[in-house]
């Protein structure tokens, strides 16, 4: 068989012979080979638990593919939150005549994320749907991890408190649009889909007050939501945020701001000023955050404010519209 047909969705045979030869041989291990209806695993006292789905189009793309970002998307969710992400379910939900070939390298990539991240897939369901029904492969993770710290408290954030973003911006969103092949060149730029375990445990000794990855609307949109949330307001430094030469050359090519483009490897992390410079520099002894730079300090006016790098300034808005559709 070298294409998905829908007796794979089926329950029976096929399904059992997918499951066997495809899903266990790439993710097995001793929770999931059990193939029970539910995956019973062991947690802490306070369990951190997240969902998310992925259509990212087209499936595969320099730097990653849809099988990389469903892991790296659901545990990044967790380790931002403050918990050590343990275990992950995942759905496929696949076209009729979708590769098989194509199916095994999503499965494998995503067998090669987890073992980077620490987690087991410990459940899974397969659906196959009519051909012409979807224009590709849906993937749907939810992971549980060990709650170890709460970055999610909107009451932590405090007036002067530095503001450090993991890495460069908008490499993910302008990797996804090139590898599309609309705009007819290549222009070499990697997404920055990656795990962030090695960000996290660098930061974990330190005050961290909150901290959310910037995927769907970057960074504009991860610090108007708190601006929202909480009444605090953000003066972000230009000259400190991290873009690299290419991706802001094709973003003024094509009007787009760098803040509001996805990531899928960026996390933006409040954290107290006495610990700021500590945590950098432990940042930036890791592979997620060696671009990492304090970019911005938390105020009490509620605007979301950019200082440019003439010396002028600038409200960061909120994204809006779709900017760059399935891009996770």
């Amino acid at each position: 068989m070298d294409r998905v047909t829908l007796a794979v969705g089926g329950g029976g045979a096929s399904t059992q012979s997918f499951i066997s030869d495809v899903i266990f041989s790439k993710l097995g291990n001793n929770l999931l080979k059990k193939a029970a209806d539910a995956a019973l695993v062991e947690t802490a006292d306070r369990t951190a638990f997240t969902t998310d789905s992925f259509v990212v189009r087209p499936e595969f793309f320099p730097g990653g593919d849809i099988g990389k970002i469903a892991v790296c998307g659901t545990v990044n969710d967790l380790l931002v939150s403050g918990a050590i992400p343990e275990y992950l379910s995942f759905g496929l939900v696949i076209p009729e005549g979708y590769l098989l070939k194509d199916l095994e390298r999503v499965i494998d990539s995503m067998a090669v994320t987890c073992e980077k991240a620490g987690v087991k897939i410990v459940c899974g369901d397969t659906k196959v749907v009519e051909r012409g029904a979807l224009d590709g492969l849906i993937i749907n993770t939810s992971g549980i991890g060990r709650s170890v710290n709460d970055y999610t408290d909107y009451g932590n954030i405090k007036e002067g408190d530095r503001v450090i973003l993991t890495s460069d911006a908008a490499r993910h969103g302008m990797s996804v649009l090139l590898a599309r092949g609309e705009l007819g060149f290549d222009g070499g730029i990697d997404s920055d889909c990656a795990p962030l375990n090695d960000v996290f445990d660098a930061v974990r000794p330190f005050d961290v007050s909150f901290a959310r990855d910037a995927t769907r609307g970057g960074i504009a949109a991860v610090l108007n939501e708190i601006a929202a949330m909480c009444g605090a307001g953000f003066l972000m430094d230009d000259d400190s945020i991290n873009v690299r030469e290419n991706v802001r050359y094709l973003c003024d090519m094509l009007g787009f701001d760098p803040l509001s483009v996805a990531n899928e490897g960026l996390a933006v992390i409040i954290i107290r000023e006495k610990d700021a410079q500590k945590a950098l520099e432990a940042l930036k002894k890791t592979e997620n955050g060696a671009g990492a730079a304090i970019a911005g300090t938390v105020t009490a006016d509620g605007k979301v404010v950019l200082k440019t790098s003439i010396g002028g300034r600038r409200f960061i808005e909120m994204p809006r519209g779709e900017l760059l559709p399935r891009i996770c």
